[in-house]
Parts: C-alpha cells; structure tokens; sequence
C-alpha cells in the first residue's frame, strides 16, 4: 500500500499534474481511492459513463476498442499513465474499455476534485486540452493509416 508521499509523487510524473502545487496534489491524493484489479478483470466498458480518472500506481492495463463483436487491443499502458480522464473532465461515455493485464493497482481521482484542480490552476485546464488534442490528432492519423491500407489493398 502507497502512502500519501508516495501517491503525490506519482501525480507529479503525470504531465497534467507537474506544474502543480505539491499541497493541492496532496489534496488529489488524499481524497483518491486505491483499486486493485485481477489479470483480465475489467475497469470499466466502453460505452459506459465515467465521473473518474485513473492513474496506474503498478501494473499494466490494456485499452480495447469494440470492433464488431470482438475486443482490439489498442493501447497498453504502464506505471503513472493516466486514463479516463475523458470522460471525467468531459461528461461523455467512455471511448474504450480498459482491462488488468496481471495484478493492476490504480489511484481513481474523482471528476470533482479533478474540476476544483482545474478551477484553482487554469495552466491544469490548458494540459487537459493539448492531451485531448494529441489524442484526437492520433486518432485521426490512425484512422487515416486504416483508410489508407484499405483503399490500396
């Protein structure tokens, strides 16, 4: 089990977090709930709404996309990702799945304390915007990439 320290270190390795007031992160810590999760036991669903981001403490989690009647890996994140945060800062349903990949422990930050951060440090709301961007730019260049094979294959 973390301590508080230990946890506030960890947000301070998340880009959306490092220029941030170490005692307000102390908050964030304070107030997040430690989870633990089995190989293959999922996070939450795609489709499904979320009022929580995740941070990795240890583990890896799989991010899957629904794809007809099957799951696509997509993604695999390690220690101090950060994900979900979509849905937590911007009230729509999850855009992927998220399953443990072997023993996965996360700190879940709850969508309020996420929005008083960004009430207190607006440089915060701007970080939440570039990563939505980069998200998005390399959604739409993937997608481009499939298109591409597909019109030449």
């Amino acid at each position: 089990m973390s301590t508080l320290d230990d946890d506030v270190a960890m947000l301070q390795k998340v880009p959306l977090f490092e220029s941030v007031d170490p005692s307000k992160l102390k908050l964030i810590a304070y107030t997040s709930t430690q989870l633990v999760f089995d190989d293959g036991e999922e996070v939450f669903a795609q489709g499904s709404n979320g009022t929580s981001a995740y941070l990795i403490a240890s583990g890896e989690a799989d991010i899957l996309s629904d794809s007809g009647d099957t799951q696509v890996v997509v993604a695999k994140l390690g220690s101090n990702a950060l994900f979900g945060e979509i849905s937590a800062f911007c009230d729509v349903p999850r855009t992927a799945s998220v399953k443990a990949r072997g023993q996965l422990t996360l700190l879940e930050l709850k969508r309020e304390n996420l929005m008083e951060l960004i009430g207190e440090f607006p440089d915060v709301a701007v970080e939440v915007i570039r990563e939505l961007a980069r998200r998005l730019a390399n959604t739409t260049s993937d997608l481009a990439h499939v298109l591409d094979q597909r019109a030449s294959g």
